[in-house]
């Protein structure tokens, strides 16, 4: 049989691509838009530590637990339908959130958004997937959908500081609400459908061992990011992993499961997925100390802070966006090898920085790191999706998504708690003498504590503690970016090693659908407007 060439995108293509940007911007800016919120939400609601930890945490932990299980709810019932009706779901529970009366009420709030917002992350995925079956315009569209999280990741700051100098706490949580109300009325004119044509049963046993598996692991490694390496903390993360090895072999006698195991098999997609996991635990290593470097070891205020980190954004959309059409010359592997190569230097860059380095030195090394991460992410996840059928897009795009949680957890875990470990070492060992208790426990604590604690005392003596805190985290940091740097050249050589000839084709042989993916099974919207 000989094989069509694949449809070219239409200009309804390429529109249906900016709804599904939508909701990644939107989760992008939640997730920073809240630090900002903070200390008017504190004043308001006043909650005690504990619940203000589990009010900024709970939406991440629960988007990680529940995206694999949201992938396969909507190849069963249609990831249009499972986009649209969780955008709508993201869009009240937002409203729910800024309305909250209590902590208690605001933690619910923001697990809900964590549940909704994780249909929508595996559901937008898997429908590029769908919609561009070209392999050139579906990798440019992924550039755009990954681009798409940098641009919510810069707006953040600049718009929720914007909104919180003129209205009340929970007006952060209202940005959502314009853009659920656009999903909901432009996915079913835009969107195409697709769902399994013969979907098995939804395990409910397997869905919680990995809701499970995941909450145990990623609170256990933010745990030791947060206070350092403890028995409870370890204690819970390998409880998460023994609770994993149930999990997958559930999955290998189950008829229809949950996880299709076999997905590891093929090389495209695991070494995809392993090479985006490591390369950004390696970036949310170095970005734990860098954020903290800036705001504390130069006294940067956090509107000045988040402008160093723009210039590093817009190299990120760039090297994102250029990646598809390099990609048309240079093989992916030697691209994303390059890329990786640059991100190291970067990363070898920031080693260099001092207590008094000023910004220069960092915003070079980011730029560096961020222009060299973009075609890793961008090819990288285009190899994820074309790497598989499209029957199983909405699996592999939440495989991919949780796979990148886990590793921002463990970058921070890992390499943070290496660099704190330095930090905590020298500190001890420089504080001045004639430092009440207190001071002593906040510097032994984090580097922020240990500036507000010398800020309380006397000139000399206040001054003393901030250089000798200043140095030690300084070399917490380049500990850090050294890390990342070794990480990243093993990951560019491991590219080249396993991604060698690989094309999204490989996987499956052709861009066609398989027989069990009959076109029944796409509904297009000129067809099948409804959401019902």
């Amino acid at each position: 049989m000989v094989a069509t060439a694949p449809a070219r995108a239409t200009t309804r293509d390429w529109l249906g691509l900016a709804v599904l940007a939508l909701p990644t911007v939107v989760i992008a800016i939640s997730m920073t838009v809240l630090n900002l919120a903070v200390p008017k939400l504190s004043a308001d609601l006043r909650p005690d530590s504990t619940q203000l930890l589990w009010i900024i945490d709970v939406y991440g932990f629960v988007i990680s637990g529940f995206l694999i299980t949201m992938g396969n709810v909507g190849d069963r019932i249609g990831r249009r339908r499972l986009l649209i009706w969780g955008a709508g779901a993201f869009g009240l529970a937002s409203v729910f959130a800024a309305l909250a009366p209590n902590a208690e009420l605001l933690i619910l709030a923001r697990a809900l958004m964590g549940v909704t917002a994780a249909t929508l992350m595996p559901s937008t995925m898997s429908l590029i997937r769908t919609i561009f079956e070209d392999p050139r315009r579906r990798a440019v569209a992924v550039s755009v959908w990954i681009s798409s999280f940098t641009a919510g990741a810069v707006l953040g700051p600049v718009v929720g500081g914007a909104l919180l100098e003129r209205f009340w706490w929970g007006s952060v949580f209202l940005l959502a609400v314009p853009v659920a109300v656009l999903l909901v009325v432009l996915g079913p004119i835009l969107l195409p459908e697709q769902r399994d044509p013969e979907p098995g049963p939804l395990d409910f046993l397997s869905a919680g061992l990995l809701l499970a598996t995941v909450l145990a692991v990623v609170y256990g490694l933010k745990r030791i990011a947060a206070s350092g390496v403890s028995l409870p903390a370890v204690a819970v993360a390998v409880a998460g992993v023994a609770v994993g090895v149930v999990f997958v072999r559930r999955q290998r006698v189950l008829r229809d499961p949950l996880l299709d195991t076999g997905l590891f098999a093929n090389r495209a997609f695991t070494a995809s997925l392993g090479t985006i996991a490591l390369a950004i635990a390696a970036s949310a290593g170095m970005q734990f100390f860098i954020s903290q470097y800036l705001q504390t070891v130069l006294g940067l205020s956090p509107l000045r802070a988040g402008l160093v980190v723009v210039p590093s954004a817009v190299a990120s959309i760039t090297g994102t966006m250029l990646a598809p059409v390099l990609a048309r010359r240079v093989p992916r592997a030697y691209l994303m090898a390059f890329g990786l190569a640059l991100s190291a230097l970067g990363m070898g860059v920031l080693t260099r920085v001092s207590a008094d380095a000023g910004v220069g030195i960092v915003v070079a090394a980011t730029v560096m790191t961020s222009l060299g991460f973009g075609p890793t992410l961008a090819l990288g996840s285009d190899l994820v999706l074309g790497s598989v059928s499209v029957r199983q897009a909405g699996a592999a795009s939440a495989i991919s998504e949780t796979g990148s949680d886990l590793g921002l957890a463990l970058g921070i875990a890992a390499i943070g708690s290496a660099g704190m470990a330095v930090y905590r070492g020298e500190v001890a060992g420089n504080l001045p003498p004639g430092l009440p208790s207190q001071a002593v426990a906040a510097a032994h604590d984090t580097v922020g504590a240990a500036f507000s604690a010398a800020a309380r005392l006397p000139g000399e003596l206040g001054e003393s503690l901030r250089l000798a805190a200043g140095q030690a985290f300084t070399h917490g940091l380049r500990l850090a970016a050294g890390i990342g740097m070794v990480t990243v050249f093993g990951l560019a050589v491991a590219v080249v090693l396993l991604l060698r000839g690989v094309r999204p084709a490989d996987a499956h042989g052709s861009e066609q659908p398989n027989e069990s993916e009959k076109p029944e099974s796409v509904e297009h919207p000129a067809e099948a407007p409804d959401i019902s």
